[in-house]
């Protein structure tokens, strides 16, 4: 493998050493220290790092995070994933669901819930997202169902317009029926995502302007349920918002926010190539075994063609068929290898092409970064992880039904 990094190599050699040839998620622990190391850096000693679970769906991974930076809380966005964590958090863990979900499928949870012998109390330690005053009104009813209060987070709109109460009159009267249920629902607090912040092209509307706009009317919120709703206002509530793509946004102390959540920042798959991620770095990778290879490329009904095609693009030089494919990934590594799009993809066999004086082997593997974490990350058995390019474990994924 002559072209490209020694890093690559290295892992290259590490995965022909192993006892199977698959397509493999990597997960590198020295650049996903570098990483907690950062955000760690970046976030207010007042404000508490809540924990992506969709970004990171393996209770090693995130038990590994948990302790590296001192974080028991966690944003859950699937059913399934927050019933097998159910099974396995202590009496010390708050989840906050980073999405409304709909009734049956509390009720679902809490109908089936698993046994934990470590103390984790489903009433008490699960924060629900609340987003409208229906929404509000089927929790009531779901807690007066089981006959234990529920707490609730109130989703409010700062200016993604993906949901959330949108205005202080609409928020009222959400608050108004969780102050009228005290003895069934309690306020834990209020979410407002932000990442249209950081999004948004200049044209429209500049960043300090986005976040000045999405703070305010955080603040407002806040001043309302203080000032019109004083029994629900207490000094813990969660205050959640930002994400990855915004969370070094709320450094300063006129953020409204105590409870930042982020996960993906952490193994930066590329769709978290973004100026405000510059200092993060790339922590996961797909590799998958050549298993054939090729001299030219010769594509069906275009066998005569073979010379033309391999003068038209250097690129042609060589051809490939990977194990798999067709995964939500970019190539990098070797570089300036890419998918054939004339052949067509393929989650079974894809067809790679690649300059002359690539080395590639049958038997040497191919590396890809993920577009996003959560999806790619569930379509793999096991998290393959690393450190110094040696593998030192393998991480189950959480249960995704």
């Amino acid at each position: 493998m002559s072209r490209g990094n020694g890093y690559f190599q290295q892992l290259n050699d590490t995965l022909k050493r192993h006892h199977r040839s698959i397509p493999f998620l990597v997960l590198d622990l020295n650049r996903l220290d570098q990483n907690i190391s950062t955000l760690k850096q970046h976030l207010n000693p007042s404000t508490k790092f809540r924990i992506v679970v969709k970004s990171l769906p393996s209770i090693e991974l995130l038990e590994y995070i948990m302790q590296k930076a001192n974080s028991q809380d966690l944003m859950v966005f699937h059913q399934p994933f927050l019933t097998d964590l159910s099974s396995r958090l202590d009496s010390q863990s708050d989840v906050l669901l980073g999405k409304p979900m709909p009734i049956k499928t509390a009720q679902f949870y809490y109908h089936n819930l698993p046994q934990n012998a470590s103390g984790f109390n489903a009433y008490q330690q699960i924060q629900w997202l609340v987003d409208t005053e229906k929404r509000i009104q089927e929790y009531i009813g779901l807690a007066k169902q089981l006959g234990q209060p529920l707490r609730l987070n109130v989703e409010i709109d700062v200016g993604l317009h993906r949901g959330g109460f949108r205005n202080l009159s609409d928020l009222k009267k959400g608050l108004q029926l969780i102050a009228g249920n005290q003895n069934w629902v309690k306020l834990s607090g209020l979410m407002g995502y932000d990442p249209h912040v950081v999004k948004l092209p200049r044209i429209l509307r500049s960043q300090h302007k986005a976040l000045r706009l999405a703070n305010t009317f955080y603040h407002q919120c806040i001043a309302l349920i203080k000032e019109e709703f004083p029994t629900l206002w207490t000094t813990d509530l969660t205050l959640n918002g930002a994400g990855s793509p915004t969370l070094n946004l709320h450094e300063h102390t006129d953020s409204p926010l105590n409870d930042i959540s982020a996960g993906s920042c952490l193994v930066k798959p590329t769709t978290f190539d973004i100026p405000s991620l510059s200092d993060y770095i790339p922590a996961c990778y797909i590799a998958t075994p050549v298993l054939k290879q090729f001299t030219n490329t010769t594509l069906p009904a275009l066998e005569s063609m073979s010379s033309l095609l391999n003068l038209i693009s250097s690129s042609n030089r060589r051809s490939y068929f990977i194990y798999g494919g067709f995964w939500k990934a970019d190539y990098c590594f070797p570089e300036g290898i890419k998918a054939n799009n004339l052949f067509g993809p393929s989650t079974n066999q894809t067809m790679l092409n690649a300059p002359a004086d690539t080395s590639l082997k049958v038997d040497d593997y191919v590396f890809l970064r993920p577009h996003q974490s959560e999806f790619v990350f569930l379509q793999f058995g096991n998290i393959l992880v690393i450190r110094d390019s040696e593998i030192v474990s393998e991480w189950e994924l959480l249960k995704n039904c």
